[in-house]
C-alpha cells in the first residue's frame, strides 16, 4: 500500500512538473521583440509613476497578479468586471474590499498602456506580470526575466476565486497543498510568501491571529490591537512587515523568527514545521531569499497560461473584446 502511495505521488509530482515545463516553453521573454520592443519599458515607467506616488501600489499589483495565477492561470481573468454571463473574480471573498490597482492596468487615454492596447500588440496578462515584476524591483527587490506569450481570459469565476485561493487563516499543510495544486513547492510557497514584506492588510484579516493564537509575540500584539480594536476597524490598515514596510527586503522573515508575522498564515511557516529552517535561512540570507523568489515568480507565472490561438488580446482589460 505504502509503495501504490509512493508511485501514486511521483506520478503527480510528474505530471504537475510536465505541465509547467510545457507552459514554460510556450513563454519567451523576446515573445514582443518585434512586435512591440517598448513594451517592458512602458509598462515599467507606468509603474515607476504609480509607486512614485503610492509606494503601497508596487505590492497591490504583485497580490493581484498572484491571485490572478491561482485562478486558472495567469490569464488576467481577475481584471474583467462582472458581466450578464459570468460573476467575476473581483468581489471573490479573496478579493473584495481587499484587491486594488487595477487603475493602474486601465484602459485609459491617461495611461500610456492604453497606447498599446490600440494597436493589440500585447496582453493584459503579460502587463500584469510585468508589473508584477517591476513594482518588486522598484522597492529594491530582485528582478527576473518574465515569461510573455500569455493570452487574456474571456470569462472569469468568482466560485474558483474562492475555492483556490490561500486564506490569511490558513495552515501550514493548507498552504502546501494549495501551493502544491498549482506545482509550486513548499519552498516556492515560503518565498513567495515573501512578498508579505512590502504592503498593508486590514484588521479583519489578522484580529484572529493577535488576539487568539499563541504563537505570537506579547508586545507586537498588542502593538497592533491598538490600529485593530477586538470588534469594528475592520478596514483598518497596517504594514505586514514592521520595520521597512516599503522596501523589498529579508524583514518579514526576521519578523517570523521573532514571532512577530502579522497574518496567522505568516507566523504558520515559522512555528515548529517543516519550513523552519528555511524561514532562518532567509532571515539571515537575503540573497538566498532574493535568488529563490525569483525562481519562484517565474515558475507561478507560467501555471496555465492560455497561449496561440487560444483566449484573447482585451482592448479594454475590464472587458472582453
Amino acid at each position: 500500500m505504502a509503495s501504490f502511495i509512493r508511485r501514486q505521488v511521483i506520478l503527480t509530482l510528474f505530471s504537475a512538473a510536465l505541465v509547467l515545463c510545457t507552459a514554460m516553453a510556450q513563454l519567451s521573454p523576446a515573445f514582443y521583440a518585434s512586435t512591440c520592443p517598448s513594451l517592458p519599458r512602458i509598462v515599467r515607467s507606468t509603474m515607476a509613476q504609480a509607486v512614485n506616488r503610492e509606494p503601497r501600489m508596487a505590492a497591490s499589483i504583485l497580490r493581484l497578479f498572484f491571485h490572478d495565477c491561482f485562478v486558472n492561470g495567469c490569464d488576467a481573468s481577475i481584471l474583467l468586471d462582472d458581466t450578464a454571463t459570468f460573476t467575476g473574480e473581483k468581489n471573490a471573498f479573496p478579493n473584495g474590499n481587499s484587491a486594488r490597482g487595477y487603475e493602474v492596468r486601465s484602459s485609459t487615454p491617461s495611461n500610456p498602456t492604453s497606447k498599446l492596447l490600440a494597436k493589440r500588440p500585447c496582453t493584459c496578462a503579460d502587463i500584469l506580470a510585468l508589473a508584477a515584476r517591476d513594482g518588486v524591483a522598484l522597492l529594491g527587490g530582485p528582478k527576473w526575466r518574465v515569461q510573455l506569450g500569455r493570452r487574456d481570459a474571456t470569462t472569469a469565476s468568482q466560485s474558483d476565486a474562492n475555492s483556490n485561493l490561500p486564506g490569511p487563516s490558513s495552515s501550514l499543510a493548507n498552504l502546501i497543498s494549495s501551493f502544491a495544486a498549482k506545482g509550486l513547492s513548499a519552498r516556492d510557497m515560503t518565498a513567495l510568501s515573501g512578498a508579505h514584506t512590502i504592503g498593508q492588510a486590514r484588521c479583519t484579516t489578522f484580529r484572529s491571529h493577535i488576539y487568539s493564537d499563541v504563537d505570537v509575540d506579547p508586545g507586537f500584539a498588542a502593538l497592533r490591537q491598538q490600529n485593530c480594536p477586538s470588534a469594528g476597524g475592520d478596514d483598518n490598515l497596517v504594514p505586514l512587515d514592521l520595520q521597512t514596510p516599503n522596501r523589498f527586503d529579508n524583514e518579514y522573515y526576521q519578523n517570523l523568527v521573532a514571532k512577530k508575522g502579522l497574518l496567522h498564515s505568516d507566523q504558520e511557516l515559522f512555528n515548529n514545521g517543516t519550513q523552519d529552517s528555511l524561514v532562518r535561512l532567509y532571515s539571515v540570507n537575503a540573497r538566498a531569499f532574493a535568488r529563490d523568489f525569483a525562481a519562484a515568480m517565474v515558475k507561478m507565472g507560467a501555471i496555465s497560461p492560455l497561449t496561440g490561438t487560444n483566449g484573447e488580446i482585451r482592448l479594454n482589460c475590464r472587458k472582453v473584446n
